[in-house]
């Protein structure tokens, strides 16, 4: 039986398409890695099985990504934070308060942002063949190389939607005696332009800086070859647990059984519940340029006027964008937000539109994980986001490289601002301003 597909209407007015199937003790929310589309997954026996097996023990909640599936499908691919935020609202619409995140590949990366920003929400993770970062780096050799890259963007920009075309390793490797109909799903996900944006999202994003604050249970899940990249994020993880299955290749459907056992086992089994001591969050510091020099012109009752104008603009660009007010101290501004894009978008609107009072302000951005402390925010990660801002100049917003890196896909431009001494914080942090 193939589950009723239905719609949850987001803020922005996108129509994002699921399903639930099963009705087990606990939700399982499963995210797309790359294909996929609610109504004909069912029509591959893989796929299939994969998710009815997942909903033997759970109820699934399925959705496609915003541009793509069932999905609105004439708009732009959605970013990390975007796919979070999509993700929200299904959960709203089904009742899931706290629910299991799975996937696989780097349709995991969105479960990280949400169960560390967000934790309270979130019971566990499971995370099959884990790609915190998609391109090889110098610190993360577990990654694919350029060619290899630049080979997959060509073999989906010619191929794409045909019977030709190929995903990764998987069709060489046997995955299943009946051939991978690779051509038929890519068309039923996407067209090729969207295909090679997501492609390009997911090849620029890194979200190893986010699961540190991950207060929650994680499992990873791989070949007994993927050993060492299993082990070195399991060093990235609060509360990590690996499962190894033996062989060489991807998975052949006869042994997705054990890999789900091992799921059914993680999940069962009664969890603490942790102490939210930490969460991640992304911190916004603004304050007027030459402040100082323009109170003296002033005088003090006009320059107390134009202060309370100032803070009018910031508390509206705040209030839009779903910024907290952390603190204010004179002409300065602390703010946090439970997203990086939406912080870079309410810096450039305040930066903007503070030159009507005829002052300039400078912004830093920074994401991290930090301490809860009386319901408020502090740590080492508020000092770089204040770091940060001090390093900019007049109608400049800098970011940090963990920002850069989280909002791939959102549509900001950035420049690369070079590397800085950020005083008191140790070594160089290489730092990016937001193109206008």
């Amino acid at each position: 039986m193939i589950p009723e597909t239905h719609y949850a209407k987001t803020p922005d007015g996108v129509y994002i398409a699921y399903q639930t199937l099963g009705d087990g003790p606990i939700d399982i929310v499963w995210q797309f890695e790359w294909m996929g589309n609610v109504d004909t997954i069912w029509e591959y026996r893989p796929f299939a099985e994969w998710f009815r097996g997942l909903a033997s023990f759970s109820r699934l909640i399925l959705h496609d990504r915003r541009g793509t599936g069932a999905s609105s499908r004439n708009v732009a691919p959605a970013d990390l934070e975007t796919r979070v935020t999509d993700l929200k609202v299904v959960l709203e619409a089904v009742g899931s308060e706290q629910p299991v995140l799975g996937g696989a590949l780097d349709g995991g990366a969105a479960n990280v942002l949400f169960a560390a920003s967000d934790p309270q929400r979130v019971h566990s993770l499971f995370w099959w063949y884990p790609t915190a970062r998609v391109t090889r780096a110098p610190d993360y050799p577990y990654g694919s190389s350029p060619e290899i890259l630049q080979r997959f963007r060509q073999d989906t920009a010619e191929h794409w939607g045909t019977d030709t075309y190929r995903f990764g390793d998987w069709q060489s490797s046997g995955a299943d005696t009946e051939a991978v109909p690779w051509g038929w799903l890519s068309r039923q996900t996407a067209t090729p332009d969207v295909a090679l944006e997501m492609a390009w999202i997911a090849d620029a994003t890194d979200v190893r800086a986010a699961m540190p604050a991950i207060t929650a249970p994680v499992l990873l899940l791989a070949r007994e070859r993927d050993r060492e990249t299993l082990e070195y994020l399991a060093t990235l993880l609060r509360q990590p647990q690996i499962r190894l299955f033996p062989g060489e290749d991807v998975l052949k459907i006869h042994e997705q059984f054990a890999v789900l056992d091992a799921i059914r086992e993680f999940v069962g089994i009664e969890l603490a519940a942790p102490e939210l001591d930490t969460i991640l969050s992304t911190v916004l510091f603004t304050d007027v340029v030459g402040s100082t020099q323009k109170q003296a012109a002033m005088g003090d009752h006009r320059w107390k006027g134009l202060i309370e104008e100032h803070h009018a603009i910031v508390r509206d660009a705040l209030g839009r964008w779903r910024g907290l007010e952390s603190d204010t101290a004179g002409d300065g501004f602390y703010a946090t937000f439970d997203g990086p894009a939406r912080a870079i978008r309410c810096a450039i609107e305040i930066t903007q539109r503070v030159m009507a009072l005829g002052i300039e302000i400078r912004a830093g951005v920074h994401t991290g994980e930090c301490e809860l402390m009386d319901g408020k925010i502090s740590g080492i990660t508020v000092s770089i986001g204040a770091r940060v801002a001090a390093q900019a100049i007049a109608s400049e917003v800098l970011v940090s490289q963990t920002v850069k890196d989280l909002v791939a896909g959102s549509g900001l431009a950035f420049e690369d601002a070079g590397e800085h001494d950020l005083k008191g914080v140790p070594g160089p942090w290489r730092l990016y301003r937001v193109a206008d």
